[in-house]
């Protein structure tokens, strides 16, 4: 089955995990490959302003396959060189196309986001859950350690001790405490899930492409930069946005007192 379907309107592309019978699990072959291709298109378009990922029926997505790892097939068989290449080559090129993206990425999580299922919501900007959402990194449960880079993710998110206790013990969480950790930004009823998501996109989707393109440039490049670099790039992307249209359109809105209709030039 195709892992991901693609909706776009509006100036948001909802990409939805679709293999809801086996809870949406990541790694089959060709999987990196079908991510990339959707990050890419998206990315070349600059009518799409907002993405959003969720899963279909009852999980976000239950990471990897287990099935898999039994059989040790796909990325899970061969030699211990051939199995580091299967990541690399594949479920890496997964999580690369997310954390990519040049516009704001929202997850909707809708249900269980386990292993590698958690660690691709935590590479979203911003997190809503389902009140039927749970999370954990469970790998050490599976005698293995998180693959997909999560030791690096997760910690940034909710903080070393936090992540730690996680990782440890492969706790899951549920929805509330996740609200509470700081893992998501917000907990609303499982059939409104989508509805708050759409809300949220709208009004990223309102703000001017360009502008939002640079700002979450701005932020990612911050996580590993001194802020004399920051302020650095601050100035020279600034100096683009004020040579837009759409910033004489904020501008004059803002005067006129009125909303603004930005149309990424």
């Amino acid at each position: 089955m195709t892992l991901l379907t693609t909706h776009t309107a509006d100036h948001i592309t909802t990409l939805t995990l679709n293999r809801p019978d086996s809870m949406n699990p990541l790694g089959a072959a060709g999987d990196g490959d079908a991510f990339a291709a959707a990050c890419d298109a998206i990315n070349g378009d600059m009518d799409v302003r907002c993405v959003i990922l969720t899963g279909a029926g009852r999980a976000f997505s239950a990471g990897g396959d287990i099935k898999a790892m039994k059989d040790k097939t796909g990325n899970f068989g061969g030699t211990a060189p051939e199995i580091a290449d299967g990541y690399r080559n594949n479920i890496h090129k997964i999580l690369r196309a997310l954390y990519a993206l040049r516009v704001p990425l929202i997850a909707a999580v809708n249900g269980p986001a386990i292993g590698l299922g958690c660690d691709l919501a935590c590479l979203a900007d911003m997190r809503i859950a389902s009140d039927r959402a749970k999370f954990g990194v469970t790998f050490l449960k599976l005698g293995i350690i998180p693959g997909d880079g999560g030791t690096w993710i997760l910690p940034r998110i909710i903080g070393e001790a936090r992540a730690a206790e996680l990782f440890y013990t492969g706790d899951v969480i549920d929805a509330a405490t996740a609200l509470d950790w700081g893992l998501v930004s917000r907990v609303v009823d499982h059939d409104a899930l989508m509805e708050e998501a759409g809300a949220l996109a709208a009004k990223v989707a309102a703000m001017p492409p360009h502008a939002l393109r640079q700002a979450k440039n701005l932020m990612r490049q911050g996580r590993s930069t001194s802020y004399d670099a920051a302020l650095e790039m601050a100035a020279n992307a600034q100096a683009l946005m004020h040579s837009t249209q759409d910033h004489m359109e904020g501008v004059d809105a803002l005067i006129e007192k009125r909303a603004p209709r930005f149309r990424g030039v």
